[in-house]
């Protein structure tokens, strides 16, 4: 074998070695990511059979470093919005449209840290992207049912959000200082009661559990391995299989 053909002959046989590597690598972390979300789904399924925790149950839990496991759990509260605090989380997708999250912050009746609750969702006036409604939100005590869940998920933004109601991320510590609150780690996404905007739109709480399912995490990773056997394929093909041929 010449000098000049063999060294492309090595160069190719080290850059097809790489995309397999890369290829089939990536094939494996999704298939991890899948069994970790299959993992997930089934800690929330056990959670959402137990009965509805309340503050005092929030709390031991907080003290056990057990309360960000308990996604899924139903809750039923007592409390008192911070109507003041509410902030509409903006670019947030329900349903295949595009809108805001209201999320407020839920004080309980006596003493301990506050909760964000997700109270649901509204979709985003073609005319005006930056109008949002208001609330009718009760001044006195009120009972809040829904389901623990993770923090609202944070979405990419350039530089740290302007003060206002309208915000892309809900950082937990810059918010509770921001507010002087003392906030659990998790959220809770409002089912129940129902509650409309002053506009007459009704909020919508078609919660998705997970954003992209375990299936198509595997769907994924098939994809990569093809693409990994197709690099090793052409590769055995044009460095092997064709000269062998020509050479006939």
């Amino acid at each position: 074998m010449k000098a000049p053909r063999a060294r492309r002959f090595w160069w190719v046989t080290l850059a097809a070695a790489l995309g397999v590597l890369l290829t089939t690598s990536l094939g494996v972390w999704q298939l991890g990511r899948a069994a970790s979300k299959r993992a997930w789904l089934a800690q929330r399924a056990l959670q959402a059979e137990l009965p509805a925790a309340d503050w005092g149950a929030l709390r031991d839990a907080l003290a056990r470093n057990e309360l960000t496991a308990w996604a899924g759990r139903a809750v039923r509260l007592q409390g008192r919005w911070m109507a003041e605090a509410t902030v509409w989380l903006d670019n947030r997708p329900m349903e295949g449209r595009v809108g805001f999250v209201a999320v407020t912050p839920l004080l309980p009746e006596g003493e301990g840290p506050a909760v964000l609750v997700q109270r649901g969702w509204l979709a985003r006036r073609p005319d005006d992207r930056q109008a949002i409604p208001a609330l009718s939100t009760p001044e006195g005590p009120v009972t809040v049912e829904g389901r623990l869940a993770p923090p609202p998920s944070q979405l990419f933004q350039l530089g740290p959000d302007a003060p206002g109601p309208i915000r892309q991320n809900i950082q937990l510590d810059e918010f509770a200082t921001e507010w002087r609150l003392a906030l659990l780690p998790v959220s809770v996404q409002q089912t129940a009661p129902p509650e409309t905007a002053t506009d007459g739109r009704p909020l919508q709480r078609a919660w998705a559990t997970v954003a992209v399912e375990p299936a198509k995490h595997v769907g994924y990773a098939v994809q990569w391995f093809g693409l990994a056997a197709l690099i090793f394929a052409l590769y055995v093909w044009f460095q092997f299989l064709s000269p062998r041929r020509r050479a006939c």
